[in-house]
């Protein structure tokens, strides 16, 4: 029986893009294989119910030395307790650099101990599965794609008032707290826009956290037959409403990943991403649809052109009728 010790501690984007690997390891080693993951605490949740997954070690603060974090301690501890056979790493922080030296595992594969190329047309996801070439027969990797586990539905349907038909939006992502500009970010006006008219035609959900109220209060009123659910659902419950929505509208956000990742259809608004790294995994059963002008200043996230950029005229000038029609065009509603 194996034992696998997967490390990653990104946002929860990241977390379902690391899900790639998951089927891979179970087709390969068998389905008795053992697989913890480190994770952040929030992002760690998405596998709380998840039957392939064993238990997560919670890494609050990654770039506490060891002798002061608790948390990493505990994981060290239990490796020495019952040894790990193989440890991939997602991290190229420097910082996980002592963590990952002093987990006790037969082998070390992944960030830091391979050197893989990873180019602007690899898929984030599809990039995972490159640590483990060496490791596992690349048809087995061909058939293992993000995948996430999601709930009874019926039971969600009642609690939340879900009609038998609904799509999802996600108006935030992950920059919506910073200051300054948001660069992955839709217009507001073109957010609400969209809700108007969509929700003539179906139930429009809403979804976001908690702490995104601020955000969220410029858009509203939400337009009848709109459903705010925004700070009411866990990330499990979010991935149920995901799987049975018609659709999922998104900038660059985790909500586009879960959508790839139960096949529920996905239209993601892009800009400064690159549209094929940073973009909802695809795979032979779902569709992704990028909505993206590919502009010529585009991709330029992380560089100097998005940080001498004054006016994300990549996001801004992305119609809602164009978005919309897009949705119609795919025979959403």
């Amino acid at each position: 029986m194996k034992k696998i010790l997967i490390i990653r501690c990104g946002a929860l984007g990241d977390l379902v893009y690391a899900s790639s690997v998951i089927d891979a390891l179970k087709s390969y080693y068998g389905d008795k294989t053992i697989i913890d993951f480190v994770c952040t605490p929030g992002s760690g949740t998405l596998f709380k119910n998840d039957k392939r997954i064993n238990q997560v070690f919670n890494l609050k603060h990654k770039k506490l030395p060891i002798f002061f974090s608790k948390e990493k301690k505990n994981i060290i501890n239990y490796s020495k307790n019952t040894p790990y056979n193989l440890l991939i790493n997602f991290e190229y922080g420097q910082q996980f650099k002592s963590l990952i030296y002093k987990i006790n595992a037969k082998e070390k594969i992944g960030a830091l101990f391979n050197d893989i190329v990873i180019d602007e047309y690899t898929n984030r996801g599809e990039a995972q599965k490159l640590f483990l070439k060496s490791k596992i027969p690349q048809n087995i990797l061909n058939n293992s794609f993000p995948s996430v586990f999601t709930q009874n539905f019926t039971q969600l349907k009642s609690k939340f008032n879900l009609n038998e038909k609904y799509i999802v939006l996600s108006p935030s992502n992950s920059h919506v707290n910073r200051s300054g500009i948001n660069y992955r970010a839709w217009p507001n006006t073109s957010w609400k826009e969209l809700i108007n008219i969509l929700s003539k035609k179906i139930q429009v959900v809403i979804v976001g956290t908690s702490n995104e109220e601020k955000f969220f209060n410029k858009i509203k009123p939400f337009a009848a037959n709109t459903l705010d659910l925004v700070g009411k659902n866990n990330i499990e419950e979010l991935c149920t409403i995901i799987k049975y929505s018609k659709a999922v509208v998104c900038t660059d956000s985790a909500v586009g990943h879960i959508g790839a990742a139960v096949n529920t259809p996905v239209f993601v608004l892009m800009g400064p991403n690159n549209i094929i790294t940073d973009s909802p995994y695809q795979s032979p059963t779902n569709k992704v649809n990028v909505i993206s002008l590919q502009l010529d200043c585009s991709p330029c996230y992380k560089t100097k052109v998005m940080k001498n950029c004054k006016d994300n005229i990549c996001m801004k000038n992305i119609s809602s009728e164009y978005v919309y029609n897009k949705i119609i065009e795919d025979e959403i509603i």
